[in-house]
């Protein structure tokens, strides 16, 4: 319901747009831009019969089906149909309209194109050619909008469902991880079995339910965040030493929905459950205003299996980057580091 009425704005829209343009042209060459625009709106009907027949009738039955020959002839019956509709609109009603306008002005006025019989002047080679240059000049106007319309609306389409499958492939990336934590604690009878399950409930539930709009409240995404560096907490119990700092006032600000997550996550994955001995993690979390900047490091493996672009490279992270980019901003940015003994990822964003 929303997309018709946004559809019938557009094209109330454009054929305001087109009867302006008009008038100012023909406004000009005739006494004033009333009569102009009285004269265009006479001629009007025969120009939206052809953007309407061409548009809804002639492009969905033959172009889109490749029936290019078939779509020629059909374009080219439209076309002298409406010059004839268009003609025949001059004659009985915006020609009598201007030639008496013209005739107060100067009774002695003689106008040709109202001379001779009907059909001398229907039938006049040069008459009905202007009525083919006419109508045609709207229709392609129309077309070409039309067609640049229908480009943006795919690109857009395209982008969004491009947007939603990264942002689902979180989903089964993120439960696959903790699941195998969730195992491992099974595995050892632990008694905190059954607190990760409800975690990991409430995050599942916050992926699934709360984040399928553009952004979320930043209050609530920490909180999931927080939730997870729990559950992790419990898996690695004291082989992990974790700070997790946040500075800055939280209020209302907005953020793109997990954006944050894979990178704490990464760093748990792939180097946290890596190092045998003395691993750690920093988080800082900083917020000024509606600016976030997001840093995470983590210790590195004594023995490297993988270099940076592969630690770097995994699915959160690449998730990630190319999220960055669906948000056209160039101060939304995601820095990647790697030191002697550590890991390092900063994340900025603008806030709404």
């Amino acid at each position: 319901m929303q997309t018709d009425k946004r559809r019938i704005v557009k094209h109330i829209m454009f054929w305001s747009v087109a009867t302006l343009v008009a008038t100012l042209v023909y406004g000009y060459s005739l006494p004033n831009f009333y009569i102009a625009l009285t004269y265009i709106l006479m001629l009007m009907p025969a120009d939206m019969i052809y953007f309407y027949t061409v548009s809804y009738w002639v492009i969905p039955t033959f172009f889109y089906r490749k029936k290019y020959l078939k779509m020629f002839v059909a374009f080219a019956a439209c076309a002298i149909v409406v010059a004839v509709i268009f003609r025949l609109l001059q004659i009985f009603l915006a020609e009598p309209y201007l030639y008496k306008i013209k005739l107060a002005a100067d009774p002695n006025f003689k106008w040709p194109r109202i001379q001779g019989t009907f059909w001398e002047r229907f039938s006049n080679p040069e008459y009905l050619l202007v009525a083919l240059e006419g109508t045609n000049v709207v229709i392609w106007i129309g077309l070409f909008v039309k067609f640049v319309m229908m480009w943006v609306d795919k690109r857009q389409a395209a982008a969004q469902a491009e947007l939603n499958f990264l942002k689902s492939q979180i989903h089964p990336h993120f439960l696959f991880n903790t699941l195998n934590n969730l195992y491992a604690l099974t595995l050892k009878q632990s008694p905190q079995s059954p607190v990760v399950v409800m975690g990991l409930s409430q995050i599942l539930r916050y992926m699934l339910y709360e984040c399928n709009n553009d952004s979320v409240l930043l209050k609530r995404d920490i909180e999931i965040l927080q939730s997870y560096v729990e559950l992790e907490k419990i898996r690695y119990e004291e082989r992990l030493e974790l700070n997790f700092s946040i500075r800055g006032r939280v209020k209302d600000q907005q953020v793109p929905p997990l954006m944050m997550l894979p990178l704490v996550e990464n760093a748990f994955k792939h180097g946290t459950s890596e190092t045998m001995y003395d691993a750690w993690i920093n988080i800082d979390l900083q917020i000024d205003h509606r600016r976030l900047i997001f840093k995470v490091s983590n210790s590195k493996p004594e023995n490297v299996l993988e270099d940076a672009d592969q630690h770097f490279g995994k699915i959160g992270l690449s998730n990630v980057r190319k999220r960055l980019e669906f948000l056209h901003n160039d101060n939304n940015q995601l820095h990647i580091y790697e030191e002697d003994d550590m890991y390092i990822t900063i994340l900025e964003l603008d806030l709404y």
